[in-house]
């Protein structure tokens, strides 16, 4: 029943656990004594294939398991359903620690699904995937998220942390507005902080990478508005101040485009909002490394250099690049003081791991 392993997304204080089934069930997760359900106001759903549990992260991160219960919906009458037996598929769970965490980031696989899968296993061990975007080519059916299932599934098995940014060609196509059945939100939306170990982020989503008007989209998006929203949840982000709790070492930006590097028209799109970004960021959050994709490129670019047009806050990371019959990535290990990248390709090549940042002093790129 169910379709592959699930992913175990990282959402503010939560895991958010989505799977995929092959028939109409009834889903919940039991993490020690407690279940979590997939209901819709005390309704459990069974009208989709695609299910979404939350359970809170510091119990999944002490119980380190749980089970995925699934019972399977005959016939839903009005009056007595049948249903048939419960079905459990146990899961290990490894939490992310406090010092040390390696991390292997994913984006524009552009469906070169098994070289990315081959790039992350060269890489090696690691303590949860970033996943930064532009899996597949477009969302024209639902077949285009198999490629986001299938990299979790064979990367993390289920027992990881899977982190999330949403990229400008997952908001293309007729399942574009589905799509969001199958990656994190939080209150809706597809921005959102996490807290893995010591690691605080925050994803952010800057949608398409032209004008909503411009004649690709067929008057189908409206990303100015959803900017402005995103803006009004970054200045709650600064003022919350979450990224100083206690622990926290490393605090990341992870967003599809690299939006501080403005391209040629008409990719020049947003620049007061993304300046204003940019800002918030750099003046009030003050990460330590952004995290992006989009150019189909590897590179790490430190502030002040020719790819900064909008003020950069800190170190920027490009990281996902498809070649060819091949696919590279990046990985990287999370120190108190120091952050380190390698990157890994699809042919099993892994390049030994570099400091790029020194935490308190200077990029080094």
């Amino acid at each position: 029943m169910l379709r592959e392993a699930p992913v175990v997304y990282a959402v503010e204080q939560e895991y958010q656990i989505v799977l995929r089934v092959n028939e109409p069930c009834l889903c919940s997760v039991l993490v020690g004594k407690h279940e979590f359900y997939d209901v819709n106001n005390g309704i459990l759903r069974s009208d989709s294939l695609i299910h979404r549990v939350t359970v809170p992260m510091v119990l999944l991160d002490s119980e380190k398991e749980y089970t995925v219960c699934l019972r399977s919906v005959t016939d839903r009458k009005p009056y007595f359903t049948e249903t048939g037996e419960l079905r459990e598929y146990p899961f290990a769970f490894r939490p992310v620690p406090p010092v040390g965490a390696r991390a292997f980031h994913v984006s524009d696989v552009h469906e070169r699904t098994e070289y990315a899968v081959e790039a992350a296993k060269a890489f090696g061990f690691m303590d949860f995937l970033i996943l930064n975007g532009d899996l597949a080519n477009h969302n024209g059916n639902e077949q285009q998220a198999d490629v986001l299932f299938a990299i979790t599934s064979a990367v993390t098995g289920g027992e990881l942390p899977v982190v999330f940014a949403r990229g400008n060609h997952d908001t293309r196509g007729a399942y574009a507005e589905r799509f969001t059945d199958c990656i994190p939100l939080y209150n809706g939306r597809t921005y959102y902080t996490f807290r893995l170990g010591g690691i605080w982020g925050v994803v952010l989503d800057c949608g398409e990478d032209k004008p909503d008007s411009h004649a690709e989209y067929g008057y189908t998006v409206q990303f100015r508005a959803f900017r402005e929203e995103e803006t009004r949840f970054l200045e709650t982000v600064a003022q919350e101040k979450a990224y100083e709790a206690d622990g926290v070492h490393t605090r990341l930006v992870i967003v599809h485009n690299p939006f501080t590097h403005q391209l040629q028209e008409p990719f020049n799109i947003e620049a007061e909002c993304y300046r204003h970004w940019a800002s918030i960021l750099a003046d009030r959050i003050r990460p330590d490394l952004m995290l992006c994709g989009h150019l189909h490129t590897l590179g790490v670019h430190g502030r002040g250099t020719a790819f900064d047009h909008l003020g950069q806050p800190c170190t920027l990371v490009v990281g996902g690049e498809p070649c060819g019959d091949g696919y590279i990535g990046v990985g990287f290990e999370f120190g108190v003081d120091r952050i380190r990248v390698g990157r890994a390709d699809s042919s099993g090549t892994v390049a030994a791991m570099v400091e790029i940042v020194d935490k308190g002093g200077s990029a080094c790129v």
